[in-house]
């Protein structure tokens, strides 16, 4: 399933984060693992945040990516099931037909 992933980082971790070099090898790692299609960097209520597209094969990579993210940067975490263009078309299509 797509899913969008949503991480606030906060503001005492990241910081820490940004001057001992981890915070790289913490996004490599998570990002190695969920292999997004589009990765976004940005502020969001002032807080730094990153979005991230990708591919959810199970459930049980939800630990792998959210964990790191919780416990080395101090982030707040969500997932989102996600769909593009063509993948709403086939829902509403198959929604019509089953009308």
């Amino acid at each position: 399933m797509r899913v969008m992933l949503r991480a606030q980082i906060g503001c005492d971790a990241g910081n820490r984060a940004i001057a001992d070099g981890s915070i790289g090898a913490i996004f490599d790692r998570v990002f190695g693992i969920s292999r997004p299609e589009a990765t976004y960097f940005l502020t969001d209520r002032g807080m730094r945040t990153v979005y991230a597209i990708f591919d959810m094969k199970t459930p049980a990579e939800i630990p792998q990516i959210a964990e790191p993210l919780f416990q080395e940067l101090g982030a707040s975490v969500e997932f989102m099931p996600v769909m593009n263009q063509a993948e709403l078309g086939n829902g509403l299509q198959a929604w019509a037909t089953s009308r």
